[in-house]
């Protein structure tokens, strides 16, 4: 799955950027206050993207 892709699926539930890191981009749930770590890869693995959304609480995202 492309990064952009799953970085639209995140903000159009809610996440906002937080802060960006030299290798990882930080996401962050207004609502929950959760937090997690977006690798800067261009290509992210859809059991990562997966996890990354259970992290944030928000709807799974389906590749």
């Amino acid at each position: 799955m492309k990064r952009h892709e799953l970085l639209d699926h995140l903000r159009r539930h809610g996440c906002r950027l937080e802060r960006e890191g030299s290798r990882h981009s930080m996401f962050v749930n207004p609502v929950t206050g959760a937090k997690a770590p977006i690798p800067r890869h261009s290509e992210i693995d859809s059991r990562l993207a997966v996890k990354i959304c259970r992290q944030l609480d928000v709807p799974s995202i389906r590749p």
